[in-house]
């Protein structure tokens, strides 16, 4: 294990031991979540292969895991969860990695025909069918006064 990831584990160790007088310190917060977190996302990711970095059962226990690492960092460094710092965080790593996703996660295909086919129909048969009764019934003149 690198020298800096040993460093920064024994402080977020540190930091669960020691009670907070101030607070949460952002920019630890920051740093650690950027360098611990993110780290162990982007090897897993790194396993995806990026075609199917969309698919969300494919990704679902990566992104799990990225989420509940920060929650719990937050929660260690007596920091809010979710707060600016995450929502920032989160924003990056979808624009490094989901950027041209779909916003339901899933990819964009055509609906079956069997879906398809009864929405195109449907509308046509009825205009058809209505052009047909307005022109059958104004040749029908009888008994119009």
């Amino acid at each position: 294990m690198a020298p800096e990831r040993v460093a920064l584990l024994l402080l977020l160790m540190a930091a669960q031991a020691v009670p907070s007088e101030g607070g949460c310190n952002r920019g630890l917060y920051e740093t650690i979540i950027g360098d611990l977190c993110l780290a162990k996302f982007t090897f897993d990711m790194g396993g995806v292969d990026p075609e199917r970095w969309c698919s969300w059962t494919d990704t679902q226990e990566i992104y799990e895991g990225l989420t509940n690492c920060t929650f719990q960092v937050a929660l260690r460094m007596d920091c809010f969860w979710p707060d600016r710092v995450v929502d920032r965080f989160f924003t990056r790593v979808h624009r490094a990695y989901f950027r041209d996703c779909a916003v339901t996660g899933r990819l964009l295909h055509d609906p079956p025909v069997g879906v398809l086919a009864p929405f195109i129909a449907v509308p046509v048969l009825v205009t058809l069918l209505m052009t047909a009764l307005v022109v059958w019934r104004s040749k029908r003149t009888e008994g119009v006064l």
